[in-house]
């Protein structure tokens, strides 16, 4: 073989290996839920994220099974995935596939819902601090109230941490007030149509509510439709999340407020997380999110945040 067929042997050669070596990572994205409102927005945001940073993202619904996404996590690490971002169905239940990631040696990232668990070396959680959430939504609905009333509590599934949580904060602040007491207490599993049952069934058993404190907007929402179909007024709706639904019953005065929480933050946050990892940085074991009060005064500035 001549030098010149060499030459060009052996530059096709590095250009295979080099295009190999430059191959766009891939990332299986497991979510709790895809129907769930403020899912909707992280995974919206998440995928403009992985483009930006060049990953390859791949995303799936659980459709709020455990089993099923346990076992979508394992088919991502048969599919030889470089890392993984989870939003957890069950908060309590993530042990098994931290321990099928750490075993493939697969960077895994937490997203929203914070595992009840110490999590190893190149895993890590972005969220916020649900406890946190709980107690911001509370105290803003105990000054409107002048720290005196009935609350009910509409909880989310009660299989996350973050339901449990907020709950637990709501509980503590409304303690903290000697007239002040928690009436009722129920899941609506973070769905609008559920919260609107449970909140129905709570009027005609005639519960005498001054205020709902609900684990995120979407039931706030589902509380408010069901005052609307009863005539009821006078009781104050509080929610968490932001989300443009929720902001435009804040701006119409029927929702007294939300908590901001920024589920665009969260996924860009958890995408740079992932690329730090992959590309064998060290990063923090917990990213908090911060949260913020909305009101009708100041709801415009958060306008286009979860957009």
């Amino acid at each position: 073989m001549n030098l010149i067929k060499r030459i060009a042997i052996t530059g096709i050669a590095a250009g295979m290996i080099f295009s190999a070596q430059a191959k766009e990572m891939k990332v299986g994205v497991a979510l709790s839920n895809f129907d769930l409102n403020f899912i909707s927005i992280l995974r919206t945001q998440m995928d403009k994220e992985l483009k930006q940073q060049q990953l390859d993202g791949q995303f799936v619904d659980a459709k709020g099974d455990v089993a099923l996404q346990a076992q979508q996590v394992d088919d991502f690490i048969n599919q030889g995935v470089d890392a993984i971002i989870l939003n957890p169905v069950d908060t309590q239940g993530v042990a098994p596939m931290i321990k099928a990631a750490e075993s493939a040696n697969i960077p895994l990232v937490f997203v929203n819902r914070k595992p009840e668990v110490k999590l190893p070396e190149n895993m890590a959680y972005v969220g916020s601090d649900s406890a946190l959430g709980g107690k911001m939504e509370m105290e803003a609905l105990a000054k409107m109230m002048n720290y005196k009333g009935n609350v009910a509590i509409i909880m989310g599934a009660l299989s996350t941490e973050e339901a449990r949580e907020r709950t637990r904060a709501v509980e503590a602040v409304i303690k903290e007030h000697k007239d002040m007491k928690v009436i009722e207490k129920q899941t609506a599993k973070w769905q609008r149509n559920e919260a609107v049952d449970v909140v129905s069934n709570w009027l005609l058993n005639a519960t005498p509510i001054d205020a709902i404190a609900a684990n995120n907007d979407e039931m706030a929402i589902g509380a408010i439709l069901a005052l609307g179909q009863s005539k009821k007024k006078n009781i104050l709706i509080a929610g968490i999340d932001g989300t443009p639904d929720g902001l435009k019953f804040v701006q119409n005065g029927k929702m007294a407020l939300s908590i901001f929480q920024d589920a665009k933050g969260q996924a860009t946050g958890a995408v740079k997380v992932t690329r730090a990892l992959l590309d064998k940085k060290k990063v923090e074991t917990y990213t908090w999110i911060p949260y913020q009060v909305i009101t009708s005064e100041n709801y415009k500035n958060f306008l286009t945040s979860n957009n």
